[in-house]
């Protein structure tokens, strides 16, 4: 006779063994990539618990309400240089150290907080020309903004930064960082990789963090109102050299993509989907652009940490709308105020 204690540690056992060994074939996948001799690499270089329904809970974009708002298009940018065959906004803006920053959401779905805020930071250093950089709070964004979705469990682009548009968010670094009104306070976690990080809790509750009107810091409490920061104005990009204009231009972009089960093996090289199904959206930020063996990609930043892909960093195929990417980016131009920038020094003429 097994006693009560061992039979509730068997099923529990099979209960653990049912949620690893989903139905998704990790090793098949991986093989499926290699062997189509493609343009990047795949590998199985993550805990053996990383399951179909963890890879669903990082995948935080949402895109079933139609965005409605402001178009930008070729025609708005008054400028035509010649777009270059390579573009990295990390080498034309090196006074902007947050544009290399690789982010980390922690197991929270909140990329899409990340991702608008990463690029928003970006470009108030980019429009200040390194006189003003503040690093935007992605928690503000994700606790504190009903309308953008569901938090950890989601949220849409164009809502992040239509509340930048009307109310904007205070300043937060991330975990631990004691950096600005409201660092991040999930803590960083290796996403599907083993690293030197805790590995991301897969199977606990998605808690989307409390919203507090007031700095986390007891030295900051009486800034919080002044600390918001907001856009004067936020749009899609419509066409591939817009956005590569508005990149150069402006700085980095905010771009949403569709997901399939192959992008959670990426290691390396040029990512096109291959194989397997597709799953939710993921928020991104695109930095620039190149050619490989005469295979172009955008360069892209990521929010998984610096020990996943290509240091945090990932490249996609462009120009063929992959995984519906092009025709998901969105930015928004920083509103500058005075208190932001030094008084501009009068030169007085001698002659």
């Amino acid at each position: 006779m097994l006693f009560p204690s061992l039979l509730a540690a068997i099923a529990i056992g099979n209960v653990y063994s049912k949620i690893i060994n989903d139905d998704i074939n990790w090793e098949s996948i991986t093989d499926e990539v290699n062997k189509a001799d493609t343009t990047w690499i795949a590998a199985r270089n993550f805990l053996p618990e990383f399951n179909q329904k963890a890879f669903k809970r990082l995948l935080g974009a949402k895109f079933d309400q139609p965005y409605t708002g402001p178009v930008k298009t070729l025609d708005d940018f008054k400028e035509r240089a010649n777009i270059p065959e390579e573009f990295d906004s990390r080498t034309k803006w090196p006074y902007c150290k947050s544009i290399a920053h690789i982010r980390d959401q922690s197991y929270c779905g909140s990329c899409w907080a990340f991702a608008t805020t990463s690029a928003l930071t970006d470009r108030f250093c980019i429009a200040t020309k390194g006189q003003y950089k503040p690093i935007l709070s992605s928690e503000d964004l994700l606790s504190c903004c009903n309308e953008c979705g569901y938090g950890c469990e989601g949220g849409y682009m164009w809502k992040a930064w239509n509340y930048f548009l009307t109310t904007g968010v205070v300043t937060g670094g991330d975990y631990d960082s004691h950096e600005g009104c409201k660092p991040y306070s999930l803590m960083s976690c290796e996403h599907h990789i083993n690293g030197s990080r805790p590995a991301c809790p897969y199977y606990g509750e998605l808690v989307t963090p409390s919203c507090h009107q007031r700095c986390t810091k007891v030295d900051r409490y009486n800034s919080f109102k002044k600390d918001h920061h907001k856009v004067k104005s936020m749009y899609r990009l419509n066409s591939i050299e817009a956005i590569q204009r508005e990149i150069m231009e402006n700085g980095p972009v905010e771009a949403g993509f569709v997901t399939y089960e192959d992008f959670a093996t990426y290691k390396s090289g040029i990512y096109h989907h291959v194989t397997g199904e597709r799953h939710g959206g993921h928020a991104v930020k695109i930095i620039g652009w190149g050619t490989e063996n005469g295979v172009p990609y955008w360069l892209i930043a990521n929010s998984w940490n610096e020990h996943w892909g290509e240091n945090g960093y990932f490249r996609m195929l462009r120009g063929s709308n992959e995984c519906e990417i092009e025709s998901r980016v969105m930015a928004g131009m920083p509103k500058v105020e005075k208190r932001h920038v030094l008084p501009q020094q009068k030169v007085h003429r001698t002659d």
